[in-house]
């Protein structure tokens, strides 16, 4: 076990958001930001941004690192693109009125297409189909759940053609 894999989350945690340069096995060097550690197997996931271009990842082994040195700190606009690389473009946040009319126009309109549905819940956020899949905040597909996939599957995709109606 390298000084790398010996080392706690803590001491991983300061690296988080820092270009750094990594020194491998066999010398290989790797630059990039510091996007995460991963506890169990130490492995880094490095981030850089090659001009006009999406995010590039990369994975350097915990077995494999030798040696990590900060070259410079993240700025708060870096920190948010990083962010960025592992928040899903939906994860948008919905105002308590603006969930609760997304619930309330998909319940009528699964009530109209005569798809049994209630309210379930200590304060009704969750929408249960037919009593066997429930569908939460914010009502998108992703949010379905069921133990019975060809329903989940059909739900989800009615779900998702209505919200594809609505934009």
């Amino acid at each position: 076990m390298n000084d790398w894999q010996k080392k706690s989350p803590l001491d991983w945690e300061t690296y988080l958001d820092k270009w750094v340069k990594v020194v491998g096995i066999e010398k290989h060097e790797y630059e990039g930001w510091v996007l995460t550690v991963d506890p169990v197997s130490a492995s880094i996931v490095l981030a850089t941004f090659p001009e006009n271009e999406e995010a590039s990842i990369s994975f350097i082994m915990g077995h494999a690192v030798q040696e990590v040195e900060i070259l410079r700190e993240g700025d708060s606009e870096m920190k948010q693109r990083l962010a960025r690389i592992l928040a899903p473009e939906e994860s948008q946040t919905y105002s308590p009125e603006e969930l609760e009319r997304r619930k309330n126009a998909l319940k009528t309109w699964l009530e109209t297409n005569h798809i049994p549905v209630s309210e379930q819940g200590e304060l009704g956020r969750t929408l249960s189909v037919a009593g066997v899949l429930t569908i939460d905040p914010p009502y998108g597909p992703e949010q379905c759940s069921s133990s019975n996939e060809i329903i989940l599957s059909r739900v989800q995709g009615l779900v998702q053609g209505y919200l594809e109606k609505q934009e």
